[in-house]
């Protein structure tokens, strides 16, 4: 006779524990402010971090593209100054009637003495207008190309400079330790802010503002632990595309260099011009190579913005409606 009185007592009990367990509206209002009020900031510091690296490799793929046109310029300008010097050799200059005729190399080691001794050239008046014609354009021909050489190691130094500013934005731009436990625990916050109107409801008690907050915050308990990684796998994809840039941006500096170098240039031999040659061709793929890298850091930073902007929408929302 005494059980059900037993199982009424325990049922008691039950629900006695259940409802102290069940935070009143008032702490789990508080409780969702202290621990949701905030991640808005940190995630729009990163939006901001984003769009710098965003700005900052976007400038690099430009100068990147910049020393890429610019280094096809030189080569067609260096080509078009062999086939002047090979026009040279069907030119021939004498005196008195004796014709001498010169190869191009020959013809270059002349130019190049009279470049050194910073002196016009001045040509026999026997020589024929056509070789003067010639020489003149080879000397305008090498002073472009020497300029041109000058702006792709500086295009390419530009370049190689935001994909090192890149390496740094693009790493620091994650998501901590510390923002994720705090993600976790206004997670958390809401659940218990979701009991807690259930439980005043029964009680009778007004729960109207509670339950907007619960509305707008509600979005933050589907940012899981994907999302976060998400955004932690575009900063890393955005900083090992600077890295690669860095690296091949200061090979290709150095390359670059050397091939507008004088003792490159003014060496006349086949073996050195051959080389001058090598040297340009691997400034330009490298070049290119800085500028791949550049464009693709853009791509990863440009996404890790939209997905820190979707999660910041949520995040300003929340953070209004419990201020």
């Amino acid at each position: 006779m005494y059980k059900p009185f037993i199982f009424f007592a325990i049922g008691i009990l039950c629900c006695a524990v259940a409802n102290a367990a069940v935070l009143d509206v008032e702490s789990a209002l508080r409780a969702t402010y202290n621990n949701c009020v905030g991640i808005d900031g940190y995630l729009q510091d990163m939006k901001v971090k984003a769009g710098i690296s965003t700005a900052v490799a976007g400038a690099g793929t430009a100068m990147g593209i910049g020393a890429t046109v610019v280094g096809i310029v030189k080569s067609k300008t260096d080509v078009l100054i062999e086939e002047k010097y090979k026009l040279l050799e069907n030119l021939s200059y004498g005196a008195s009637g004796d014709v001498e005729t010169l190869d191009s190399e020959e013809w270059l080691k002349i130019f190049q003495e009279s470049s050194e001794n910073n002196a016009e050239f001045v040509v026999n008046s026997t020589l024929d207008n056509d070789s003067n014609e010639q020489i003149e354009q080879i000397r305008a021909l090498d002073q472009k190309s020497k300029k041109l050489g000058n702006w792709r190691t500086g295009l390419m130094a530009g370049n190689t400079a935001t994909n090192i500013a890149g390496v740094v934005l693009s790493g620091k731009n994650k998501v901590d330790i510390s923002l994720s436990e705090q993600i976790q625990n206004c997670k958390v916050s809401l659940q218990n802010l979701r009991r807690a109107i259930a439980q005043a409801r029964i009680d009778g008690i007004d729960v109207a503002e509670a339950i907007n907050i619960e509305s707008v915050c509600q979005g933050l308990e589907y940012v899981d632990a994907d999302n976060i990684a998400r955004i932690n796998n575009l900063a890393k994809g955005g900083m090992v595309s600077s890295a690669v840039g860095t690296g091949t941006g200061v090979v290709g500096v150095i390359t670059s260099v050397l091939a507008n170098s004088d003792k490159v240039r003014k060496d006349d031999s086949n073996q050195g011009r051959q080389k001058e040659k090598n040297l340009n061709v691997a400034a330009n793929v490298l070049a290119v190579g800085g500028t791949l890298a550049s464009a693709t850091a853009t791509i990863f930073n440009a996404t890790q913005i939209k997905v820190i902007k979707d999660f910041v929408d949520v995040t300003e929302k929340c953070s209004e409606a419990l201020r």
